[in-house]
């Protein structure tokens, strides 16, 4: 029961045939390591938008974290200049004038300099200046 051997015509469709399943596989081939790159591709690209949006949020950060710098410093020498008001109203307390007493001689001082300020212009215009 052996096979008979195949004339020229079947061994010409056998070869045919052969050759388009291997030129079938080495389409597929292709289109997979098409696929392959498109995907690298689409990965690098990804990959630089990623590393781009982390470096201008790094760049962000740092931008506030100079901007709170300037601020604490700012604050600092605000706190120097407030300093020895701190210092007078603490010597107030200890001298026992509270907030009513400073606002006396507050207004008592204003009171002195608007009262010379009037007899001045009294004067110039009594012609005693």
């Amino acid at each position: 029961m052996g096979s008979a051997p195949m004339s020229a015509v079947e061994i010409d469709v056998a070869v045919h045939r052969q050759l388009g399943e291997l030129v079938a596989g080495m389409r597929g081939l292709q289109e997979s390591i098409r696929r392959i790159e498109q995907g690298s591709r689409r990965a690098e690209d990804k990959y630089a938008a990623i590393h781009g949006s982390v470096h201008l949020r790094m760049e962000q950060l740092v931008d506030r974290v100079g901007e709170i710098e300037a601020s604490v410093s700012a604050i600092g020498a605000d706190v120097a200049e407030m300093k020895p008001v701190t210092d007078d109203v603490r010597r107030w307390k200890l001298m026992g004038i509270g907030a009513l007493g400073v606002t006396g001689i507050a207004a008592m001082a204003l009171g002195v300099s608007f009262a010379e300020a009037i007899r001045r212009v009294v004067f110039v215009i009594m012609g005693k200046g």
